[in-house]
C-alpha cells in the first residue's frame, strides 16, 4: 500500500492522537532521500544551511536565492514528507506585500508545502498575511538564530518566569495568527510542556524536552558529520559517528590511489576483442615495404 503524502491536517490528527512527529532538516537531494527513506514526517530546508553546508558563521548571510536553490534540490527527493522551507533573514521583515511575494516564490518555484518564519510580535501580522494568501506558515520561537546579534549567544530562552510567560503568549499569538505548527527552540522542558498543552496546533521541539508533539534535529548533527572539535550542543544526540566513518572511507580511497591499487581490473572497462584489434590496426598501421 502506497504511503500517503503528509498534510497539515494529518499533522494535527497526530497531535490529537498523541502520535509524535519526526522532523529532519535537509539541504540537498541526497539528504532529502535519506530523510524520506527513514520515514520523516516533515523535512525542513533550514536556513541552518548557512552554517552547515555554506560555511557561514551564522544564518544571517544566507540569501533568498540560495534558500530557493536548496529547497528546489530537496523537493526533488521528497515523495511523502511535508516539505517546509525556512524564510531567510530580511525576507519577511519589511512589508506584508514583500513577505507574501517571497513566500510565494517558495510555493511556486520549489514545491514547498509551507514556509517557516522566526519570531512573534510583529511577525504575527506576517503570519496572518500569509494565511490570507493561502500560504501555510510554521512559527518558531525561543532561541531564534536570526536574532543572534540581539541575544549575543546561543543560550536557553525563557528561563525566568516573566520571559517564559512572554513566550507562552507568543505561542498563543502565533496560533491565533494562523500558524499550523510552532518550533520551540532551546526553552525549558516545563515551559515547552505548558505551551504544548495550551496549543491546538503541534509543537516541534529542538532542545525543548520530550513533551513537544514532535522533534527536529539538523541532519548533520544527528549523523555526526561535524568536524572533531566542534562543540556539540546538549540537545543533540549523534546516532552515528559519521565524520570518522566517512573520513575512513575517503582516506582508504586516497591511499589506494597513491598505491596504484585503485582502480583495478574489476573497476575498469575493456574493448571487445574485435574492436581492440581494429583499434590497434588504426593506430599502428603496418608499414608497406
Amino acid at each position: 500500500m502506497q504511503k500517503s503524502r503528509m498534510t497539515i491536517p494529518m499533522l494535527h490528527q497526530k497531535k490529537q492522537a498523541g502520535e509524535k512527529i519526526a522532523m529532519v532538516t535537509a539541504y540537498d537531494y541526497p539528504t532529502a532521500r535519506l530523510a524520506e527513506a527513514a520515514g520523516a514526517d516533515i523535512v525542513l530546508v533550514g536556513d541552518s544551511a548557512a552554517n552547515v553546508v555554506l560555511g557561514y558563521e551564522t544564518t544571517i548571510p544566507v540569501t533568498l536565492e540560495e534558500m530557493l536553490h536548496h529547497t528546489r534540490t530537496v523537493s526533488r527527493g521528497i515523495e511523502h514528507a511535508l516539505l517546509v522551507a525556512d524564510m531567510p533573514f530580511m525576507s519577511f521583515h519589511i512589508s506584508r506585500e514583500e513577505t507574501i511575494r517571497n513566500a510565494g516564490r517558495f510555493m511556486k518555484e520549489t514545491g514547498a508545502t509551507a514556509v517557516k518564519i522566526e519570531g512573534a510580535g510583529a511577525r504575527c501580522g506576517m503570519v496572518e498575511a500569509l494565511k490570507e494568501a493561502e500560504i501555510p506558515v510554521m512559527g518558531h520561537i525561543g532561541l531564534t538564530p536570526q536574532s543572534i546579534y540581539r541575544f549575543g549567544e546561543f543560550r536557553v530562552q525563557g528561563t525566568m518566569a516573566d520571559q517564559a510567560a512572554d513566550l507562552l503568549d507568543a505561542a498563543l499569538a502565533l496560533e491565533q495568527a494562523g500558524a499550523f505548527a510552532i518550533v520551540l527552540e532551546l526553552v525549558p522542558t516545563e515551559l515547552a510542556s505548558t505551551i504544548t498543552s495550551r496549543l491546538s496546533v503541534p509543537t516541534i521541539g529542538i532542545g525543548a524536552g520530550p513533551d513537544c508533539d514532535g522533534q527536529v534535529l539538523v541532519f548533520h548533527d544527528l549523523c555526526g558529520l561535524n568536524e572533531p572539535g566542534t562543540k556539540r550542543p546538549k540537545h543533540v544526540r549523534e546516532y552515528v559517528d559519521g565524520w570518522n566513518l566517512l573520513l575512513g572511507a575517503v582516506r582508504s580511497y586516497v591511499d589506494d590511489v597513491r598505491a596504484g591499487s585503485f582502480p583495478d581490473d574489476a573497476h575498469s572497462f575493456h574493448f571487445k576483442s574485435k574492436q581492440l584489434d581494429e583499434f590497434h590496426r588504426r593506430v599502428n598501421p603496418v608499414s608497406e615495404e
